[in-house]
């Protein structure tokens, strides 16, 4: 909720105000309070308004919520686009970072969910680089992600020396 659309429905309960005074009615409790400041001719004060619903006074959830508004208005590529590999990492990036800056060391639960959150993130980070090169590039710089190659498993069948064999080699030359 923007400070535009609450001050939209305060001027819209003033008005109401009035029409039950007109109508005999009983006026609302917000009404006789004077909910949402200072009033003056039945709109409220820019100044209090702006003031009273500033950044600083909102939960951590409503912070998070414009956080991610703000990547999701950043990385969308049309219009409508809020799902794509690109926006769903830099969503998960914004998560991850709040929520490894709160993480107890003692609340295995919500670690359990971050480490949920990094795969996802490194599945669909996989899958950008596999499809989309230009995006995971853009995607990268911009969240300030490291490129990290696929890891390959070292192969075992490959006839190399093993620790077992180096043992038993060693072993003869001590006996001989």
């Amino acid at each position: 909720m923007g400070i535009g659309t609450l001050m939209e429905a305060l001027q819209v309960g003033a008005l109401q105000t009035k029409d039950q005074k007109k109508a005999g009615g009983v006026p609302s409790m917000s009404a006789l309070m004077g909910f949402g400041g200072q009033m003056v001719q039945g709109k409220p004060q820019e100044e209090l308004m702006e003031r009273y619903f500033h950044p600083d006074h909102l939960s951590s959830a409503e912070k998070m919520k414009l956080e991610l508004k703000r990547v999701r208005d950043k990385f969308k590529m049309s219009e409508n686009d809020c799902g794509s590999a690109r926006v769903q990492v830099a969503q998960l990036t914004t998560k991850i970072k709040h929520l490894s800056a709160t993480l107890h060391k003692m609340d295995k639960h919500s670690r359990k969910g971050l480490q949920e959150m990094v795969q996802r993130r490194k599945k669909y980070l996989k899958y950008l680089r596999r499809t989309d090169w230009d995006s995971y590039c853009l995607v990268l710089k911009s969240l300030g992600l490291r490129d990290v190659p696929e890891y390959k498993a070292p192969d075992y069948k490959s006839k190399s020396n093993t620790k077992s064999k180096t043992k038993k080699k060693s072993r003869r030359r001590m006996k001989a």
